[in-house]
């Protein structure tokens, strides 16, 4: 657990402190400098129009990885409260909740988000909007199924005769038990927004320049992929490491709770 702690700050560190520690202003335009090699001045180079890539990457985990934590846990939030509605709602509520979930999970995420922020533009609003509405479905599969397992437990069952309404039985007892599963799928999920947050920034529809952001950074480097690699490469590690430091935490966590879970 000291390896998912350590991680955890890290990407902490990197969304928070990054912009502090960039030691160019990410959005200074350097023609005299614009394809520069790495060196002692410019560390990763720099890109077309001569700003610091190492800036750029360090401002754009700002964008990355707060935005992806704001995604997540919007989706995290609108599917637990379907999810809850559909276990405690009854069968026909139950059968209304997940047709709109089946309805939802019947497309791709990538391309109804890429739908989605199409037709309100791009913008950090729009991004916002199309990846929320495109993953809020697992979570509310995971809620209602643990919902449903719990129904029927004695302490629900005598919560409901003593007279508890539904809001507070989700409350006290179906959210302490549907945390350390949520908190699993959540992981899943926000590496799921780090690259969704980069394809449509890719796309164009996501952070607009001169804002640094990695799917961002590859949009301007595509045209010089040939002469510059690395302005490609750079941006394109940093979506991989964080996306593999947060599965990796997400693996720990769910080996730690099925441990914790299996009979002695």
């Amino acid at each position: 657990m000291r390896s998912v702690g350590f991680l955890v700050s890290a990407l902490v560190a990197l969304a928070v402190l990054g912009p502090m520690l960039a030691p160019h202003d990410p959005t200074a335009i350097n023609i005299a400098a614009r394809l520069s090699p790495p060196s002692g001045e410019w560390w990763l180079g720099t890109d077309a129009f001569g700003r610091d890539i190492l800036s750029r990457l360090l401002h754009g985990a700002r964008w990355s990885l707060g935005l992806a934590f704001v995604i997540s846990l919007i989706g995290l939030i609108i599917g637990t409260v379907a999810g809850l509605t559909a276990a405690l709602g009854g069968k026909a509520v139950d059968w209304a909740v997940m047709r709109v979930t089946d309805s939802f999970l019947a497309f791709p995420e990538l391309v109804a988000a890429v739908v989605i922020a199409g037709i309100l533009g791009g913008g950090i609003n729009s991004l916002i909007l199309a990846l929320s509405l495109t993953s809020w479905m697992r979570y509310a599969r995971v809620a209602r199924g643990v919902g449903l397992s719990l129904r029927t437990r004695g302490y629900v069952v005598q919560a409901k005769l003593a007279g508890l309404s539904p809001l507070a039985i989700a409350r006290w007892h179906y959210l302490p038990s549907l945390l350390p599963s949520l908190i699993v799928v959540w992981t899943g999920m926000f590496a799921r927004a780090i690259l969704g947050i980069s394809a449509l920034g890719f796309l164009g529809f996501g952070v607009q320049p001169p804002m640094a952001e990695w799917g961002t950074m590859l949009l301007d480097a595509r045209i010089h992929m040939r002469a510059a690699p690395l302005l490609m490469i750079w941006p394109g590690l940093a979506v991989v490491a964080c996306v593999l430091a947060i599965n990796l935490v997400g693996d720990v966590l769910r080996d730690a709770l099925a441990e914790k879970d299996s009979p002695q």
